[in-house]
């Protein structure tokens, strides 16, 4: 079992009290955003799921970067979050977006129990975990997939892609090398019917965290509403 620096007998590990921006971003879910931060950080720990160093960064280098996708997402739709891990950012995103249905795809069995477990702790009635792999899941039968720190783009748009419905979105979280990855990913885009890819630069002064995210829409059908920075639909 990884080592953790989480104390067994402490009843809220470490690094898991609510910031301030928590209640601005979660709103009347904060109490589930904070039972899911204790989770993150003793049982997610504990198995492995994240490092051993990442109790006190739970908050704002996996919860706040995740829920930051949200800001580009419609209110409604059918989401698959593909090898969601600890949920990230599918729960996060579930939490802010209570009318999506949100998915999360896991084909490992620890992970997927997690996740399970996470889902049943925080009675998140919008979300389904899946233990399956992204590719064996039926095709075009959502209308957007995320994924943070799953595999380089070219790699995930094949997952991805086949999954979207006509006029759906990939919003994949990357960092600094979201610019290559992308550039490496224009033929294989072109073969999965990309009509356009993009990477947005995404910020909450609340948070006080930003984001970089490769945004692909498939061609065809209506244009899956999603949501820019400035708030308005695009």
């Amino acid at each position: 079992m990884p080592t953790t620096d989480v104390e067994p007998t402490a009843p809220v590990p470490r690094g898991t009290g609510a910031p301030v921006w928590a209640a601005d971003v979660f709103g009347p879910r904060l109490a589930q955003a904070t039972a899911y931060a204790e989770l993150l950080a003793g049982a997610g720990i504990e198995r492995g799921l994240l490092g051993p160093r990442e109790a006190d960064r739970v908050w704002g280098r996996h919860i706040g970067n995740s829920a930051l996708v949200a800001e580009l997402l419609p209110e409604t739709g059918r989401l698959a979050d593909i090898g969601s891990g600890a949920g990230l950012p599918g729960i996060p995103i579930a939490l802010r977006r209570p009318q999506l249905e949100v998915v999360l795809v896991e084909p490992l069995l620890r992970r997927s129990q997690f996740l399970t477990e996470v889902v049943d702790e925080l009675g998140l009635d919008n979300v389904t975990v899946v233990r399956e792999r992204a590719e064996k899941l039926p095709k075009r039968s959502f209308d957007l997939v995320t994924a943070r720190a799953v595999a380089p783009l070219p790699k995930l748009s094949q997952w991805a892609l086949p999954l979207l419905r006509a006029g759906g979105t990939l919003l994949a979280l990357k960092g600094q090398s979201a610019s290559a990855e992308l550039e490496e990913a224009r033929s294989v885009l072109g073969r999965l019917a990309a009509e356009e890819a993009t990477i947005e630069q995404v910020e909450n002064e609340s948070i006080g965290e930003s984001a970089t995210i490769v945004r692909v829409r498939k061609q065809g059908g209506a244009r899956t509403a999603t949501t820019g920075k400035d708030g308005q639909s695009a």
